[in-house]
C-alpha cells in the first residue's frame, strides 16, 4: 500500500488521495460509462475526468482499508465510578447505495452503557465511518456499528439510530427529496429494558 502515513491522534491509516496511482482499466471503464451516458470522454472538460472519479471511489470507499475494531482497543479504566449512558448525538456521515452506487447522507445517534471501561468518544465516530465508506445498506450500516460496539467494548447496551436521506430515491427513481429513512438496533439492556430504551431514545432525540 503506498503513499501512507501514520494519523498522529492515534495512528490511522492515512492516503492521500491524490497521491494514488489509478490503473489505466479502471479510467477505461469510466472513459466507457461517460460515452455511454451520451458525452465525449475526450473534450477538454472530461480528459482529466476518469481519474479523479477513479480517486474520488477510492476516498468514498476508504472503509475497506480501515479496520473497525481497532478504534476500541484503546480503552479506560480510571473514570472515577461512572457508569451512566455515554452518548454521542448527530454524527454526520456520508456512504454509498450497493444498489445504485449513489449517495446515502444522514447522522447517527450511538450510545452505549458501560461495564467496566469507556473509550474515547472521537472512536464512535470513526467506527461509523469505518463502515460508512464502503458501499452499503442502511440496514446493515446500523447493524455493523452496533454489533463492533457490542464486541469491542462488552457494555451493559448498545443503541444505535441512524437517519439517512438516499440519492437513489430522492434523485432518481420515484425522485421524492425531503424522505429520510430511520434505522435502529438496541442490543443489551436497551432491547430488554423497555424503560432503558425509552430513556436512551428521548435522549437522542431531546
Amino acid at each position: 500500500m503506498t503513499d501512507l502515513g501514520p494519523d498522529p491522534e492515534d495512528g490511522d491509516i492515512v492516503r492521500d488521495p491524490k497521491k494514488i496511482p489509478v490503473p489505466q482499466e479502471v479510467q477505461d471503464a469510466i472513459r466507457t460509462l461517460i460515452r455511454w451516458s451520451g458525452d465525449d470522454p475526450e473534450r477538454e472538460g472530461l480528459v482529466d475526468t476518469p481519474a479523479r472519479v477513479a480517486r474520488a471511489w477510492k476516498e468514498y470507499c476508504s472503509g475497506y482499508d480501515d479496520d473497525p475494531s481497532h478504534h476500541l482497543s484503546r480503552v479506560f479504566e480510571e473514570v472515577g465510578g461512572y457508569d451512566e449512558l455515554v452518548l454521542l448525538r448527530d454524527i454526520p456521515f456520508q456512504s454509498h447505495c450497493e444498489h445504485h452506487m449513489a449517495p446515502i447522507i444522514g447522522k447517527a445517534h450511538i450510545a452505549y452503557l458501560p461495564r467496566n471501561h469507556v473509550v474515547g468518544i472521537s472512536k464512535l465516530a470513526r467506527v461509523l465511518n469505518a463502515f460508512a465508506r464502503r458501499l452499503q445498506v442502511q440496514e446493515r450500516l446500523t447493524a455493523e456499528v452496533a454489533d463492533c460496539i457490542w464486541e469491542g467494548l462488552k457494555p451493559h447496551g448498545v443503541a444505535v439510530v441512524i437517519e439517512a436521506s438516499h440519492a437513489c430515491m430522492t434523485a432518481r427513481g420515484v425522485r421524492t427529496p425531503g424522505v429520510g429513512m430511520v434505522t435502529s438496533r438496541m442490543m443489551g439492556v436497551f432491547r430488554e429494558d423497555e424503560r432503558a430504551r425509552k430513556e436512551v431514545l428521548a435522549l437522542m432525540h431531546s
